[in-house]
Order: C-alpha cells, then structure tokens, then sequence
C-alpha cells in the first residue's frame, strides 16, 4: 500500500502522517508499516539540534497510524476514525536518528467492544528500537 492509499485510511497530514509505506498487512492478524526518517521533519530542528533524534511519543504515533490502517483494513474499509487511548509497557532501546527506516510491526491482540489491543514494535536494521502494547478506540 503506497502513500495515497494510506491517506485514504488515515485522516492525518504532513506534517503529522507518520506512515509512509505498508509492506505487509493481514487482515485482523497484522500489519508492516516503513517510515523513512529524513533530517527534513520539523520535529528535528528542536529535537536537538546538535544531534537529531526522533523522539519516542512520534514513534509510538507512528505504532498507532499503523494500528489505525490494521483496523481499517479488518473493517473492510469501514472509515471511521480511530483514537488512540492508551499505551502500557512502552520501552525505549536505542535513538532513532535521520537516515534510518523504521519498520512497524503491529499484531493484532483482542478486541472488546470498540477497544482494539495490539502489540507493536519498531526496528532499525532488525533491531528493535521500540515497543508497547497500544489500544484504541473506534468512534463511529
């Protein structure tokens, strides 16, 4: 799923779209998301600006804009939003700095009602660079 398709599942916008390919999703299992970090985002002209990090709360984003597609997609393309309403186990390994590509892979848990469950991570060259439980909530 390219950069169109995904705008068409997620209300968000530059400079806020943290999503940039879909690599890989199966319907209420999974999904694999690409972020190419760039030196170009705003968030790095304060987030140092000596040396450049993405911060952590943009990378959990970035889990989250992936669960929304995964919901999406689950939904048979039912457009609602989703919001993201709670993050527990959140762990933090190493910077993401520009130049990386951040891989997201989210895995669907339980639902109950509206509240989806999943379990994301964030890999830089394999390695692991975030993770959390996330869950969110459709509104309809």
């Amino acid at each position: 799923m390219d950069i169109q398709a995904i705008m068409e599942h997620l209300p968000h916008r530059y400079p806020f779209l943290l999503i940039d390919r879909i690599v890989q999703c199966d319907p209420g299992k999974s999904l694999t998301a690409i972020k190419n970090v760039t030196i170009n985002e705003p968030h790095f002209q304060g987030h140092f600006p000596q040396l450049p990090v993405m911060p952590g709360v943009l990378i959990l984003e970035a889990m989250a804009q992936a669960t929304g597609v995964l919901a999406f997609q689950t939904r048979n393309g039912r457009q609602n939003i989703y919001y993201l309403v709670g993050i527990d186990s959140a762990r933090f390994k190493r910077p993401v700095v520009p130049g990386d590509q951040l891989v997201i892979e989210v895995e669907f848990k339980q639902a109950v009602r509206n509240i989806w469950k999943v379990d994301a991570r964030a890999k830089v060259d394999g390695k692991i660079v975030a993770s959390a439980e996330l869950m969110c909530a459709e509104k309809e």
